[in-house]
């Protein structure tokens, strides 16, 4: 699995929901292995679209464990760090660990805005809690703290430090990740209406949410970029993209439900504070993925 990680395209996973609101383990399962039978090349479990900050502690060790029972050795399997606090982070990343994660995605503690050196000094806690490698959560308009140089130069000598899933929403940002730490860091592509400007500025993979409704194009359209086809990949980026801007809504996880459920992939319910998308924006978010599964550029979907 090592040898896998950071490349490809990483679907950050739904977790899915009874109708009395109870985690559904076999949806969850049923989701997980479709995805990895459509040809991902690896799953980020528990990130924001797994609602991990809505699961109980024991939900989400559960949802690890079923994600490992369903997939575990077919791809590799991230799981998405994300607490209050950083003695919390830590546990879970040991926890994440022992149950058989292969990595780990690591977000800024959640509410509180850090200094930059109080960024470090988290980082450094959760990777040092677990031998996992760890990818660093760089999103600073939902987290609203940048991952910047001065936190990833001191952390750039920590081992298990491997990665980075820039979320930025100026790709300028790929190119001076890569001038100023060379290959030291995988740089993933996390934002998913800027995907392919980082493919080609040298990410390494993408960190996706859309690609759990439309699985097939998201392989086609990494494949087609890392065989320099840039004009299939143009023609795939360029239908997917009103769905993408999704991605970078604040009802991103919403809408990804309600397009997994459209194309027989899930349901569309999430635990609140979240609730369904209603009325307008509902009717808005249907007529787009209809849109895009009657033009489906079904020609490159099995070519990858």
């Amino acid at each position: 699995m090592a040898s896998q990680l950071w490349t490809g395209v990483y679907p950050a996973a739904t977790t899915q929901f009874t109708a009395d609101d109870q985690v559904d383990i076999d949806a969850t399962q049923r989701v997980l292995a479709a995805l990895v039978d459509d040809g991902v090349d690896g799953l980020v479990i528990l990130g924001t679209c797994g609602e991990n900050n809505s699961l109980l502690p024991e939900e989400k060790r559960a949802v690890m464990k079923a994600a490992v029972e369903a997939v575990g050795g077919r791809v590799p399997l991230v799981a998405g760090v994300s607490e209050l606090g950083t003695t919390r982070a830590a546990e879970f990343a040991r926890d994440a660990e022992g149950i058989g994660m292969n990595a780990l995605m690591v977000l800024p503690a959640m509410v509180y805005v850090p200094t930059p050196a109080e960024l470090e000094a988290h980082f450094r806690a959760v990777a040092g809690a677990s031998g996992l490698p760890c990818m660093l959560y760089n999103n600073p308009p939902a987290y609203r703290v940048t991952i910047g140089f001065e936190t990833l130069d001191a952390l750039a000598e920590v081992p298990n430090v491997a990665a980075i899933k820039e979320s930025a929403p100026d790709p300028r940002r790929f190119t001076d990740l890569i001038n100023r730490y060379g290959n030291r860091f995988a740089v993933m592509a996390g934002l998913d209406d800027v995907a392919l400007e980082g493919l080609l500025l040298g990410a390494t993979g993408w960190v996706s949410g859309l690609t759990s409704a439309f699985p097939q194009e998201s392989v086609a359209l990494v494949a087609a970029a890392n065989r320099g086809d840039w004009d299939e990949a143009r023609r795939i980026y360029r239908w997917f993209m009103p769905l993408l801007h999704l991605d970078a809504e604040h009802d991103l996880v919403q809408s990804i439900k309600l397009a997994e459920q459209i194309m027989g992939r899930g349901s569309e319910r999430v635990r609140m504070p979240r609730l369904p998308l209603a009325g307008a924006r509902r009717a808005e978010v249907i007529a787009m993925v209809e849109q895009a599964a009657a033009t489906r550029p079904l020609d490159v979907a099995v070519a990858a």
